[in-house]
């Protein structure tokens, strides 16, 4: 049987990041489309692209030349009211209880937990599909399937940096695996 490949791409980089905020539906703060030209032809045409719906994700995926289908399962966690807050200016005891509580979710959105389930229960799926999947999706999204792969405790999520526009390599076969590739 043949493995799934499945090479996950944090979304470029966005001005609310730049500025230290929780994010929200914004764009991407770079001349994306003519970056365009210098990734459209990173990955074959028989791949499947994938990417969350958010506009700074859809805008990341055309950087790959072509149109990508837009699956919820990537969407970025529920931040509530706290979309575009700065760190700096929530409730300090309210911050603590959500980095220290996995379950909570005192935005009212989502919890750390339920994004983690969210995306073990879609990667399950993907063990079934055979081929090269790239799905360009969110840090927190990443950082979830990192901890599936891995079978590290819901403590680590905040441990893991994600970059804007890495890639994550990981290949299931029989059992999931992250795959450290040099560029060389």
């Amino acid at each position: 049987m043949q493995a799934t490949r499945l090479t996950l791409i944090c979304h470029a980089a966005t001005p609310l990041q730049k500025q230290g905020r929780f994010a929200d539906d914004e764009c991407v703060a770079m001349d994306w489309q003519g970056a365009a030209l210098s990734l459209a032809n990173r990955y074959p045409k028989n791949t499947h692209l994938l990417c969350a719906p958010e506009l700074r994700a859809r805008q990341t995926a055309g950087l790959y030349g072509r149109e990508a289908v837009i699956d919820d399962a990537l969407r970025d966690g529920d931040l509530g009211r706290w979309k575009g807050q700065r760190l700096s200016h929530l409730d300090s005891d309210e911050l603590q209880v959500w980095l220290t509580n996995s379950a909570s979710a005192p935005h009212g959105g989502e919890s750390v937990d339920q994004v983690c389930r969210r995306v073990a229960q879609w990667m399950q799926t993907l063990e079934a599909q055979p081929g090269h999947i790239v799905a360009i999706t969110h840090p927190f999204v990443i950082r979830a399937a990192l901890l599936h792969v891995m079978q590290c405790p819901v403590s680590m999520f905040n441990r893991i940096d994600v970059e804007p526009l890495s890639a994550t390599e990981l290949r299931f076969n029989t059992v999931w695996r992250l795959r450290l590739e040099t560029h060389a």
